[in-house]
């Protein structure tokens, strides 16, 4: 008999709350910034920025024509066999001369990035080639390399290889070109 009360009384509770709502009139709304943002979605509901393409809210976030980033230096050779070849004949390292701390620096780049494969003494036998993960890894002596096709092979990548333009920067790329041309005299 107890329990047929208490759903009794559930249910009267039920209906008595069901009935305070009105869909003609919206109820109160608490916390209106959990349900519409104010600051953090700028161009979300400004037609000022649609771009011509239709792409809402695109056009007021893109740089400007003919912006590069800061620091960036533009890379005139394409990623093809002629820009390659281009790279090879005319492209020449920024750096003047490779001063101690440089050629400690380039090393390094070089032992983290490159002697996984290409081997610390530029042989071709890295840790990678002797335990049969990769094949055909060319010695430095047997390539006729400059230090522009060094740095146009690390900017695009060529056969196998990647591209190291995300993980190293253009001064970085200049250090390694300029230890790999080192590593070819030694041997």
């Amino acid at each position: 008999m107890k329990s047929l009360y208490k759903i009794t009384i559930l249910f009267g509770f039920m209906m008595l709350v069901s009935s305070c709502h009105n869909n003609s009139s919206p109820n109160y709304q608490y916390f209106p910034n959990m349900y519409e943002s104010v600051g953090y979605e700028t161009y979300a509901e400004s037609n000022a920025f649609n771009s011509p393409t239709g792409l809402p809210g695109k056009e007021g976030q893109l740089p400007a024509v003919g912006t590069i980033k800061r620091g960036f230096v533009p890379y005139e050779y394409e990623n093809s066999t002629s820009g390659y070849e281009l790279a090879k004949l005319n492209s020449k390292s920024p750096l003047d001369t490779i001063s101690v701390e440089n050629h400690d620096k380039s090393k390094e780049l070089y032992e983290i990035y490159c002697a996984i494969c290409h081997g610390n003494e530029g042989n071709g036998q890295g840790k990678l080639v002797t335990q049969g993960k990769f094949l055909g890894i060319p010695s430095y002596k047997d390539r006729v390399i400059t230090e522009g096709s060094i740095y146009h092979v690390q900017t695009y990548g060529l056969n196998s290889m990647g591209s190291y333009a995300n993980q190293l920067n253009q001064h970085e790329r200049w250090l390694i070109s300029a230890y790999v041309l080192e590593l070819k005299s030694k041997l």
